[in-house]
């Protein structure tokens, strides 16, 4: 760079020279001087400052001594005007020169800030064209700047939208910016996952010339959130067996209910059918009891399968009362065992709910057993609350209130805490599991004393669009 620029620094001082040497030496008329804005042109190639200005002095003081030598001080005419002519289209070429220059200047200084990111930056035309790539971009995507330079971006990344393209470059031109979550191929072939940040370059008259796009890797941290979702779905499938193996009573109950129901009822058809005059609608009205108790006892099987499963169900529309019915169905022989008093108020008409009916449940499940367990051994009466209504916009809130102890205020905000727990056999997961379980359904779990009863246990949920109140 150094030699290139020492070249045009010589051209332009042996230019100049002989501009001066051609208008003092022939008796050319032409404006022989404006020939000095040549040698500017080439000064300014070499970048400095000095070169320039040096240049563009040297252009009018020879410029000047040309016409005095030429004409002496005392003449006036049209050489004069040519020369005045010529005096000024070096300073303004000069003063140009500097301001583009100093532009320049500038410019390098962004691209230089630009290189030296963290981030992958790269700029594309409106039709995608990449016209700058920077030093990240090389490391990370694998493209030198002179082989991505030209090349289509989508084209050459294989980029992966969260949503359709078109939708991506209208959000981009009707705010002028744009943020997401995109997946891009190196030029090894990974693929890496990508905070991407757009924003528009518009020219002088506000259209949009270009985009600039910068790039997070993200990839280390998505892979991080996964691995802890899936050791969180262990921990959950975990407190899961183990709320079970507390309620194996209740299960037991529930389903012995049904078996029993279809013993009775095929003995008692069965005694109809060995009648000396068989009644035969009494038969069929047994056998369809029967049928009807065993397909009670298949669904409470299918249920208490699906809250023990590993994988959870897909989130679909849930209504709000048959999701706290089959959470009070696991925990009924649990309540009825420590005699404790259970009470339901729903207050109007709730929206559907948009949710995992499984991991739901398991959250109602585990607040009710900690309602129970709450209030363990006391000889004042033992009551469990749980109140449904409606709540901000678009949100069902349930509350379940026991009349226990309460919680020691010290332990309020340390309840949701993960390993955390009051109990001696207790794992410190299943609150830290619910308030997760609430806020990856968009709701919320919080807890609070009220005087005079016990704990409150608040669970907001969101519900479907269909189903929010206007």
């Amino acid at each position: 760079m150094s030699t290139r620029h020492a070249l045009y620094r010589a051209a332009a001082a042996l230019l100049t020279l002989c501009i001066f040497l051609v208008d003092v030496l022939t008796t050319l008329e032409g404006a022989v001087a404006v020939l000095y804005v040549v040698a500017v042109l080439l000064a300014a190639r070499t970048g400095r400052r000095a070169d320039l200005v040096v240049t563009a002095v040297a252009g009018i003081v020879l410029t000047v001594v040309a016409y005095v030598d030429s004409h002496g001080l005392n003449h006036v005419g049209s050489q004069t005007f040519r020369a005045l002519v010529s005096l000024a289209a070096i300073g303004i070429t000069a003063l140009l020169a500097l301001q583009h220059q100093h532009a320049m200047q500038r410019l390098r200084g962004q691209a230089t800030l630009l290189d030296l990111s963290h981030d992958m930056i790269f700029v594309r035309d409106r039709s995608g064209v990449i016209t700058f790539w920077n030093r990240t971009a090389v490391q990370m995507y694998g493209w030198s700047a002179d082989e991505a330079i030209g090349q289509v971006a989508d084209t050459l990344l294989s980029t992966r939208y969260p949503q359709a393209r078109e939708e991506v470059e209208a959000a981009l031109l009707g705010l002028g910016s744009w943020e997401g979550v995109l997946e891009q191929r190196t030029r090894a072939g990974e693929w890496r996952v990508l905070d991407s940040r757009w924003v528009i370059q518009r020219d002088g008259k506000g259209r949009a010339v270009g985009v600039m796009e910068t790039h997070t890797d993200a990839t280390e941290r998505r892979r991080a959130e996964d691995a802890a979702r899936r050791a969180q779905a262990e921990l959950a499938h975990a407190t899961r067996v183990a709320t079970l193996g507390e309620l194996a009573a209740t299960l037991a109950h529930e389903v012995n209910q049904p078996l029993m129901a279809v013993v009775t009822n095929g003995e008692a058809g069965l005694r109809w059918l060995h009648r000396d005059s068989p009644d035969l609608q009494e038969v069929d009205a047994a056998i369809n009891r029967s049928v009807g108790e065993a397909r009670r006892a298949s669904e409470i099987v299918k249920r208490v399968r699906a809250f023990l499963a590993k994988r959870s169900t897909p989130r679909q529309r849930l209504d709000t009362l048959t999701l706290i019915d089959d959470a009070v169905r696991l925990v009924q022989h649990e309540f009825s065992r420590e005699s404790v008093q259970l009470r339901i108020a729903v207050v109007g008409r709730l929206p559907p709910l948009m949710g995992d009916g499984v991991q739901l449940q398991q959250v109602l499940v585990n607040l009710l057993v900690n309602a129970c367990q709450a209030m363990a051994g006391q000889e004042a009466a033992r009551e469990v609350q749980i109140d449904a209504r409606a709540g901000e916009p678009g949100e069902v809130m349930i509350s379940i209130t026991d009349s226990g102890p309460g919680i020691p205020p010290d332990h309020l905000d340390t309840l949701f805490k993960p390993f955390f727990t009051t109990k001696p056999q207790g794992m410190g997961m299943g609150l830290a599991i619910c308030r997760s379980t609430a806020e990856a359904h968009g709701g919320r779990l919080s807890v609070d004393n009220v005087p005079g009863r016990g704990a409150r246990f608040q669970l907001v949920l969101a519900t479907t669009a269909e189903g929010a109140p206007s």
